[in-house]
């Protein structure tokens, strides 16, 4: 926070759910497995072990448990644009703004 400026605009959840990442590559791209720290409809910042770098154009697959739909796991595909990337506990935390997202069916 610079000067004590909260600059988020949406409500945050601290939530860790699993995550799978789609990185640029040398080879195309990669695919990676995290985990999620904060959440938002705009964001989230998660963690993983791949080099990112910021301003990065990435997708992920996010799924949210039964328990916090109350019906089945429902997975959403986000395509987002990472703002930072930082050290954390020998991985990388990774802030992204979701540029747009879709439910993906039941079966994906």
């Amino acid at each position: 926070m610079e000067n004590g400026v909260e600059r988020r605009a949406a409500r945050r959840f601290s939530m860790m759910l699993p995550v799978r990442v789609r990185l640029p590559s040398d080879d195309g791209v990669s695919e990676t497995r995290g985990e999620t720290r904060d959440v938002s409809f705009r964001g989230l910042y998660f963690l993983i072990e791949a080099r990112v770098e910021a301003g990065a154009a990435i997708e992920f697959v996010l799924t949210l448990p039964q328990q916090i739909t109350m019906a089945g796991d429902v997975h959403i595909r986000c395509y987002a644009r990472v703002l930072r990337v930082e050290p954390h506990n020998g991985r990388r935390g990774v802030a992204a703004r979701i540029e747009r997202y879709e439910f993906l069916p039941v079966s994906a």
